[in-house]
């Protein structure tokens, strides 16, 4: 009798634990995916002031809520992975020229200029000058699609190639493209005001190349004529308070810093003989000794600290980080700027964001836009599973440039009614 009593207790007892397994997958499902997350605007961080009022009536997407994909949308490791692996869904095909120019060093910059293909919304000659982000360039699938809307809304587009980044582009210098070395970029801003005089500048940075923009806008005042904005996003602000994080295994930075490494190690080695070859005259302190390092590497940090810092002839990593990173020159930016990073970003640490913060607190040109959701340069937007070719972070690039170039319209048009009134008043005296 107890027998039966217990193998009629067995099926129970299974479909108790099939249950419990069940209740564990979904739990874990729930937490990886962040399903649990709400929607909601962003946070900004601003001073208030007449350009961040029309900022705000002008930009709705800063007030509206950022819905990415409810699947998986939430999760910043997911929205960084697509980003990574596809870069964009159904991405575009601009067509554009590349051009080519010879640094002073015998380096051979090159970018890809892409012409507007409508009018801009105020009637001028606008044009972008992008700079994408780490081993980056015009053919990536993000910057392609970003142009392709760009050009759409009647932006010129002057996308940087970074120094070593192309695959079908020979190194012609024993340097590539570092952390926040502008050269390369001031070398094509310098062709478009050359080429276009009547042109005004947006200036826009993705993840690395915000750091550049940043850097070369703060370096010297001329370098911001003729800009009417800039609009960074994902980037870190300071590599030397980024080195730590990026050690962690907090959010898997410490598994994307390796894999950025790996990455970087195939695009120096794929320019070995230019860099380490027996013919080059290489930096002094830069020796054969640093290629085996390179082999060894497997964090940027090792890789800046063997390899990139020495192009440039610093003596140490920290005097490497402290000198290339913009943090130190964003309070020189005098044009509004708008930096834009997401909350579950994987790859920038939270700490980090008390930079930006604290800088719009000081700044009326300066807004910090912080949406919860995003990942690394994902911002994806869909409904439920899959996403639309076009990102949030696309849109509100366009938007913001769009506002700016409107409020600097009414300024002129406010001024010159101004000076209207004015001569009339000194004629009627």
């Amino acid at each position: 009798m107890n027998a039966m009593l217990e193998t009629s207790e067995l099926p129970a007892v299974f479909d108790g634990v099939k249950l419990a397994a069940v209740a564990a997958v979904l739990y874990v499902i729930v937490r990886c995916l962040n399903l649990k997350s709400p929607t909601a605007p962003p946070d900004l961080y601003f001073q208030d002031s007449g350009l961040s009022r029309f900022l705000l009536k002008s930009c709705p997407l800063l007030t509206k809520e950022y819905i990415p994909p409810l699947i998986w949308g939430k999760s910043g490791h997911i929205q960084t992975a697509l980003y990574g692996k596809m870069g964009r869904v159904r991405s575009p095909h601009p067509y554009g020229q590349r051009k080519f120019i010879t640094m002073s060093d015998g380096a051979t910059s090159t970018f890809d200029l892409f012409e507007p293909l409508a009018e801009h919304c105020v009637g001028d000659d606008i044009t972008m000058v992008i700079c994408p982000g780490i081993a980056n360039h015009s053919e990536k699938q993000y910057i392609r699609t970003f142009v392709d809307y760009a050009q759409k809304n009647g932006y010129r587009c002057a996308v940087l190639n970074h120094l070593g980044a192309l695959p079908n582009i020979e190194l012609t210098s024993p340097r590539m493209f570092t952390y926040g070395c502008t050269w390369e970029f001031g070398a094509m801003v310098n062709y478009i005001k050359k080429t276009y005089p009547l042109t005004q500048l947006v200036v826009v940075g993705f993840s690395l190349g915000g750091n550049i923009v940043c850097k070369y806008l703060g370096e010297t005042q001329a370098n911001q004529e003729n800009v009417l904005c800039c609009v960074s996003v994902c980037q870190g602000y300071s590599a030397l308070r980024a080195q730590e994080t990026f050690m962690q295994w907090d959010q898997c930075r410490r598994f994307y810093n390796f894999l950025m490494a790996d990455n970087m190690k195939k695009i120096i080695l794929s320019h070995r003989q230019a860099l380490f070859g027996d013919h080059v005259k290489k930096p002094q302190s830069l020796e054969d000794s640093d290629l085996s390092r390179l082999y060894m590497a497997t964090s940027l940090m090792q890789i800046d600290d063997n390899v990139m810092r020495k192009f440039h002839g610093y003596n140490s990593l920290k005097e490497y980080y402290e000198e290339e990173s913009c943090m130190r020159y964003l309070h020189r930016i005098y044009v509004p700027l708008m930096l834009v990073n997401a909350a579950d970003d994987p790859l920038v640490h939270e700490s980090l964001l008390t930079i930006p913060k604290s800088l719009s607190e000081k700044r009326e040109n300066v807004m910090f836009v912080l949406p919860l959701h995003g990942g690394h340069l994902g911002f994806f937007e869909g409904s439920v599973l899959f996403p639309e070719p076009l990102t949030w972070m696309d849109k509100l690039v366009v938007e913001y440039a769009d506002a700016v170039c409107q409020w600097e319209r009414s300024k002129l048009q406010c001024s010159d009614a101004e000076q209207g009134e004015a001569a009339l008043e000194q004629a009627d005296v």
